[in-house]
């Protein structure tokens, strides 16, 4: 028998940002900092991310920027650098 954790996310409507870190690894992480990791692949990180927020795709958005992965406080995302 697998004993499998239950998600660590009571409400359908949290926001799960994924993206690549500026290592090129794969980020998953919860708009609040609750939860979040590292991963060597996006499958890895959707898969992760859908687990964590009871199975809603609807809630995981992926950034075009660089995120870094903080569970401290909220997820850190670049801002789009100018030309000078």
């Amino acid at each position: 028998m697998k004993i499998v954790e239950p998600p660590s996310c009571s409400s359908p409507s949290t926001i799960v940002f994924i993206g690549r870190n500026r290592r090129g690894q794969w980020v998953a992480q919860e708009q609040n900092g609750l939860y979040g990791g590292l991963f060597v692949s996006r499958a890895q990180a959707v898969k992760y991310a859908l687990f964590e927020n009871g199975q809603h795709p609807e809630t995981i958005v992926e950034l075009p920027r660089a995120i870094e992965l903080d569970m401290g406080r909220r997820p850190v995302v670049d801002a789009p650098s100018r030309a000078a």
